[in-house]
């Protein structure tokens, strides 16, 4: 089998179309993953014009096909205003308003070094099948959970389209600029970053696939994260764009499927986790939320929404039931410096539960 190092020297002579200069000197083939007989790899070009990324796939195909590798998957995505700015040399070149919202080059650890298998950060994807089985809740709640264990955790709410990350955690402020760096919201002992802090009053997020991902990647590379133990990446529900993305970004994610204990829930969250197996992703496990109503006065329990379907879910995976999650809100009042809608306190039930989920990940790393 070929290593990562052997692709890379393979791939030499790949000249990137308009600058005449190896990709592989540009740094320009990255995230690239072997596994038995399939590679997966993302090529940068200055502009992604169709007839030169066509040219380029067929061209890698080609050449690892002589090697005996069948299975390539190649994403290709045009060069961010950084890259573009670091190769030509030149003040950064003009882009639509709304297509670049964050800019700038992360400080100490570099971004494409976080991106690195190498880096040591420990990657976590939160994925569901559906909208509305508390996905989002479960990420919040897992951070400040890790955080609270003393690790440095950091969440990229990557549903951008349904952010809500921000809101959740009760962010009021927004990410600020230092020395041409964005710095990542801090609450709870974790850093966050949004797509919430770049629309205003809520408006609808209208961008299509490409514009997506390369949001995301600037999550990753244009901000100043510092040093990290996890990273979170709450995806939209689904198997869309942005999921795809992350799986081809981050080959060392692993990843947790939530769902609800309901049979189709737990039906539907079934492809995500499947996109993750075909991806060559762990599946850390499942939670199950909203798993039952206990009633306070005499502890009953009621499974308003059914009853099994987090554990039918974990064996049709091959995966464990990381935790069933009962319904309920944080009590955290209005008034308090510390207020949150979604986070749960250590002190609480549903916090200590959460403490468990993340000791349990903690001895999987």
């Amino acid at each position: 089998m070929l290593s990562k190092e052997q692709i890379l020297e393979l791939l030499q002579p790949l000249q990137e179309p308009q600058l005449g200069v190896s990709l592989t000197e540009l740094q320009w083939i990255r995230d690239v993953m072997v596994k038995e007989h399939h590679v997966s790899l993302t090529i940068v070009t200055l502009d992604n014009k169709p007839e030169d990324t066509e040219t380029l796939r067929d061209a890698v195909q080609a050449i690892l096909l002589q090697h005996g590798i069948e299975d390539v998957h190649i994403r290709l995505r045009a060069a961010s205003e950084h890259e573009r700015d670091k190769v030509l040399g030149e003040s950064p070149i003009p882009e639509e308003e709304d297509e670049v919202l964050v800019k700038g080059h992360a400080a100490g650890l570099d971004g494409h070094e976080l991106l690195d298998p190498e880096s040591g950060v420990r990657f976590i994807a939160i994925a569901s099948g559906k909208g509305g089985v508390g996905k989002s809740t479960v990420t919040v709640n897992l951070a400040t959970a890790l955080a609270r264990q003393g690790k440095k955790v950091g969440v990229i709410d990557a549903d951008i389209y349904g952010f809500s990350v921000p809101d959740m955690m009760g962010i009021e402020e927004y990410p600020v600029v230092e020395d041409g760096v964005i710095q990542p919201v801090e609450r709870f002992g974790v850093k966050v970053m949004s797509m919430g802090f770049f629309i205003r009053e809520n408006n609808p997020v209208i961008w299509r696939g490409p514009m997506l991902g390369r949001m995301l990647r600037q999550f990753f590379t244009d901000v100043n994260w510092g040093e990290l133990d996890y990273m979170l990446l709450d995806l939209p529900p689904g198997t869309g764009d942005v999921a795809l993305d992350v799986h081809q970004m981050l080959p060392q994610s692993k990843e947790i499927i939530v769902t609800t204990p309901h049979a189709t829930a737990a039906f539907v969250a079934a492809r995500a986790g499947a996109m993750a197996i075909q991806t060559n992703h762990e599946l850390l496990g499942v939670v199950e939320n909203m798993a039952y109503h206990e009633c306070g006065k005499c502890g009953e329990k009621e499974y308003i929404f059914g009853r099994g379907g987090g554990g039918q879910l974990a064996e049709s995976l091959h995966t464990k039931l990381l935790a069933q999650i009962p319904l309920g809100s944080p009590d955290n009042h209005v008034s308090e410096p510390d207020f949150s809608p979604s986070v749960f306190k250590a002190d609480t039930r549903i916090g200590a539960l959460y403490d468990e989920v993340a000791q349990l990940i903690d001895n999987e790393f």
